[in-house]
């Protein structure tokens, strides 16, 4: 996967093999390795998503429990080596997850910018596996504050590094075409627990025994494929030179269109109001999504219920254990298709965006959200189980699409000095949303319930109509995003002076001189065929799992 070679690297010894200045690519590199590599990175840290996997088998890790572990508190889970964990204590790994990822991109995004993506995604491959390993002891000694200390804090900080490490390279790399590229890369995210979660079913399988389910030897196991993975797309990162762009490619006039050719230093980014325009719009669209993600499953079971197992006459309240199960079953098929959408919209919307542009596209997102958000409680009325899924899977398309398009609408408006740093700063919308989205759901949830409203489309209406009125105040904040003024910009010698480290390291001039150039060659396909395999068998077996709900 790695795009090594003389073509591809530079050979001064001034620089280590993790600088930045070692990177810069050399003429006769095919820009096309640089998605693929990207790919490699999201993949591995894409399986946060896959993580719930492990829960169940974990809190049945001990054969028997003391009768007192019922009334054991948080604190005596972090530190009991007596009694099973509870689904709930190890839910806050979750929790860590985004919220380190938040704050690790936001802290580390100037850093990223200085020393390049391949020294970032080293760090993240070390955090996010080293993370894993130290997990996979806390699972031997059963001690749950080593599992959050490993896989939720050192994890997390691998997550944020990685999550950003292409985004900055991506754009720089295919300015014609940034939504499509930084989809590329961030579609990965979306996919990886489309491998990661059968992976970890089949290692469980293979190592559990009547010892225990298995689950620190599946994550020594994927630790280590993971590193080999994420060493591969460290090490095929290379960025272009100064003043690159791709042959026969001219910039459009920037007259009336909301891309600008300047850039804007990191140190201000945040003082303009279009980043916060800009960082409403990223958190009320996650806000929304998420809610429906996190009641996805149980809303398809309380809605369609009996109809779910060709009993249509059956409510929830009304189904036995062995139906329930059925239907839980056919849920977890629906949760994988829905996946898929959320997936394929990283790559449609963010490629879309190109034709229409960024404000346009979140336009899309909002308006077709808000009608959508609105048509699902009336769908669910009609008992139209196609259309239901239909609608909640175009929803989560714009969700997933909502992350892909960002970068290349911040490097628009923001420039591409620091699109990276500035794109780690606004993830803390994601940190905010992943805990505005599931509270607003889970209360006004249990406040119907304590209202005496029983399962069924009724549960979710309120909630649907709540999570449209989110999506109107963003479609607001979009509209308000305009071009920054001229003082926010860089002067033409600030940004030569930034450039000049990797002017002077590419040891050419700064046009195209053959970089970019290969399209799909042997080198390019053999790195699509590493990353796209895996991804293929995913979705297979996802595909797979959602057919119950047809059936």
């Amino acid at each position: 996967m790695s795009a090594t070679g003389s073509a591809g690297m530079v050979t001064s010894p001034a620089g280590g093999l993790l600088d930045r200045e070692r990177i810069v690519a050399r003429p006769g590199f095919n820009r096309w390795l640089v998605p693929p590599a990207a790919l490699a990175i999201h993949l591995c840290i894409g399986m946060a998503y896959g993580f719930s996997v492990f829960w169940l088998p974990l809190s049945k890790a001990l054969p028997a429990t003391d009768a007192s572990c019922a009334t054991m508190t948080l604190l005596d889970a972090l530190t009991t080596t007596s009694c099973n964990w509870r689904v709930a204590d190890l839910g806050w790994i979750y929790t860590l997850f985004f919220v380190l990822l938040g704050c690790s991109a936001a802290l580390w995004g100037g850093w990223l910018e200085r020393v390049g993506p391949r020294k970032a995604a080293f760090i993240s491959a070390l955090c996010w596996c080293g993370g894993i390993l130290v997990a996979a002891v806390g699972v031997m000694i059963h001690q749950l504050w080593l599992m959050w200390l490993g896989a939720g804090v050192i994890g997390g900080i691998g997550l944020g590094l990685g999550y950003i490490s292409p985004v900055s390279t991506l754009i720089k790399w295919f300015p014609d075409r940034r939504g499509m590229a930084t989809g590329m890369a961030i579609m990965g995210f979306g996919g990886g627990a489309m491998i990661g979660a059968p992976l970890a079913n089949l290692l469980m399988n293979i190592f559990k025994s009547d010892a225990g389910p298995g689950v620190w030897q599946t994550f020594i196991v994927m630790a280590i494929i993971y590193f080999i993975f994420m060493m591969g797309g460290a090490f095929g990162y290379r960025i272009p030179p100064a003043g690159w762009r791709p042959d026969g490619w001219t910039p459009p006039a920037a007259k009336g269109q909301m891309i600008t050719h300047r850039h804007v230093h990191l140190r201000n980014a945040h003082k303009t109001p279009q980043f916060w325009l800009i960082w409403a719009v990223l958190c009320l669209n996650v806000s929304a999504g998420i809610g429906v993600i996190g009641m996805a499953s149980p809303m398809l079971q309380e809605i369609f219920a009996g109809s779910l197992i060709g009993q249509p006459g059956l409510a929830f309240a009304q189904l036995d254990a062995t139906q329930k199960a059925q239907i839980a079953a056919i849920a977890a098929g629906f949760t994988g298709l829905i996946s898929l959408f959320n997936i394929g919209g990283r790559f449609f919307w963010a490629s879309m965006s190109d034709r229409l542009g960024r404000k346009n596209t979140y336009f899309c997102f909002f308006v077709l959200g808000i009608i959508l958000y609105a048509l699902v409680p009336s769908l669910a009325l009609m008992g139209n189980k196609a259309l239901f899924v239909l609608a909640v899977g175009i929803i989560l398309s714009m969700y997933g699409g909502g992350f892909a398009t960002i970068p290349a609408y911040l490097a628009d408006i923001f420039g591409t000095q620091f699109v990276g740093a500035i794109h780690g700063r606004l993830l803390t919308a994601w940190a905010t949303a992943g805990i505005v989205g599931p509270v607003v759901v889970n209360y006004i949830r249990e406040a119907q319930i304590a209202a005496g409203v029983q399962p069924g489309p009724a549960l979710y209406a309120s909630t649907m109509y709540i999570l449209a009125g989110m999506l109107a105040l963003g479609l607001i904040c979009n509209a308000l995003v305009r071009p920054l003024s001229d003082k926010w910009f860089m002067s033409d010698d600030e940004v030569a002076a930034l450039q000049a480290k990797s002017a002077a390291a590419s040891a050419g001039p700064s046009g195209s001189f053959g970089i970019g150039k290969g399209g799909l060659d042997a080198k390019a396909l053999l790195a699509w065929l590493a990353v796209g395999i895996p991804l293929a068998w995913g979705i297979w077996v996802t595909l797979k799992s959602s057919f119950a709900l047809f059936g």
